[in-house]
């Protein structure tokens, strides 16, 4: 089978002009520019198939961004080999532009002074989507969004969650087959979050749309994705599933453990991390989690004792911290 989504050896340079502080240095620049070569993206490679839904991590300046703008055509590759849905997105036809979609993080395509229901038409114009196709989707997308009290009030009027709603219903209206999501709650609350990854959910499973997913919210990631790729100045570091990135990048376990008396001091059993009245969170490496459990039972009175995996945001800080080293 065919991917929908295909990056071969993906590089994406810039050369960006530098000189040093100063007048006189200024005056050099101008008959003698200096460049350097910025390598936002370098060398990546991945596919993904019909129906996924794929984080893409990595820290600020890693080439996520740079990316989903090559995959959606906003971009000319530097060097490699892109392919979504058959098609070769930098020549920007038609067909592809109508299947899909780059959301990205606070940032507008709905205009600012009509009310939403009204950028909505303009969307069905633009992408001539038959009336009674349009009017289904538009109510489906209001009702699983719980919009229907906002959409006649202008965009500039909504609160930063509602303009994130609003925008992500503009820019699926024409229900696009894959969906370049780009830190599509960044700045949103709890709860506008959770119905944002609500709704990306519900869109995938009654769709079978295949979407790419950046987010610096774990909870979007863990929620949504079982695979992810990571990648850190512009490189590879890590395609997989989610829990075998946790297996591959920690080697700690964390427990939890109530006692009755919370003053008994545990740093013998563990790396002591938080305590909370009588419930102590301590760091065991993996490999002794079993034995430390054991020893615990058997030499204390325990009220509750839990074990659990790394949480992912530490896991994803020490990738990054330890190819930093690595360096």
């Amino acid at each position: 089978m065919t991917p929908t989504i295909s990056v071969s050896n993906l590089s994406k340079h810039y050369k960006v002009p530098e000189r040093d502080g100063g007048m006189k240095a200024a005056v050099i620049s101008l008959f003698n520019r200096k460049y350097r070569t910025v390598k936002a993206v370098d060398d990546v490679s991945f596919n993904i198939e019909a129906g996924e839904v794929v984080g893409f991590l990595g820290p600020n300046g890693a080439g996520k961004t740079t990316t989903l703008k090559v995959l959606s055509g906003l971009l000319h590759p530097t060097s490699g080999m892109v392919n979504v849905l058959g098609y070769e997105p930098t020549k920007r036809s038609h067909d592809y532009l109508r299947q899909v979609a780059l959301v990205m993080g606070n940032r507008n395509q709905l205009s600012w002074d009509l009310p939403a229901i009204d950028s909505f038409e303009l969307q069905r114009a633009i992408y001539s989507i038959p009336l009674n196709e349009f009017k289904k989707t538009r109510d489906d997308f209001i009702d699983l969004l719980e919009l229907k009290d906002l959409v006649n009030k202008p965009i500039r009027n909504l609160s930063l969650g509602e303009r994130m709603k609003m925008e992500i219903v503009g820019a699926l209206l024409h229900r696009p087959k894959v969906l370049f999501l780009d830190e599509p709650t960044i700045g949103l609350d709890v709860t506008m979050q959770r119905r944002i990854r609500t709704f990306i959910k519900e869109y995938n499973q009654r769709w079978g749309a295949t979407v790419l997913l950046t987010s610096h919210y774990m909870a979007d990631v863990e929620a949504l994705c079982k695979r992810v790729i990571v990648i850190h100045h512009g490189h590879t570091l890590f395609d997989g599933e989610l829990n075998q990135l946790v297996t591959q990048f920690s080697s700690f376990k964390t427990l939890g453990v109530t006692l009755p008396d919370p003053e008994i001091d545990l740093s013998q059993y563990g790396e002591v991390l938080t305590r909370d009245g009588a419930r102590v969170t301590l760091r065991v490496p993996k490999a002794k989690t079993s034995q430390v459990t054991a020893n615990l039972l058997s030499d204390l009175q325990v009220d509750d004792l839990t074990v659990e995996d790394t949480p992912i945001d530490d896991v994803i800080d020490s990738v990054f911290t330890s190819t930093k080293e690595a360096k």
